[in-house]
């Protein structure tokens, strides 16, 4: 599913890329790669999600883990706010080493995030079983 629909994105901001790499002198990147790639993940994030929760039907919807759904939620707030500190408030139109690699942490302070949370809804699933 994510490399299904961000395959788009990532091919036209590579040959983008290559492309303006190859000219002679070099020119700048095109702008295109990173408007595309946020607009795909506002797609993702609001169309297709409201798409799936419409696909279910007229019975009620419910969510059942509420922890997760707010650990999506404020992450991917948290997200576009980073992304725009990076991109407009701190430097502009440039991510610096240090930015990158923070965004890195982040990424893998989410994947930790994600795992404890549902390891400790496991827990509670397995201690309601007994």
């Amino acid at each position: 599913m994510a490399l299904g629909s961000s395959a788009p994105e990532i091919l036209i901001s590579v040959l983008g890329t290559v492309g303006e790499a190859t000219k002679d002198p070099p020119a700048d990147p095109p702008d295109l790669g990173p408007a595309t790639i946020v607009g795909s993940a506002a797609f993702n994030l609001l169309v297709i999600t409201g798409l799936s929760i419409y696909a279910v039907g007229d019975e009620p919807k419910k969510i059942e883990k509420l922890s997760v759904f707010f650990l999506t939620s404020a992450s991917s707030l948290f997200a576009y706010l980073w992304m725009y500190i990076c991109l407009v408030s701190s430097s502009e139109d440039v991510v610096s080493m240090a930015e990158a690699w923070i965004t890195f942490v982040f990424f893998w302070l989410l994947i930790i995030c994600s795992y404890t949370m549902d390891k400790i809804n496991q827990y509670f699933i397995d201690a309601k079983k007994t």
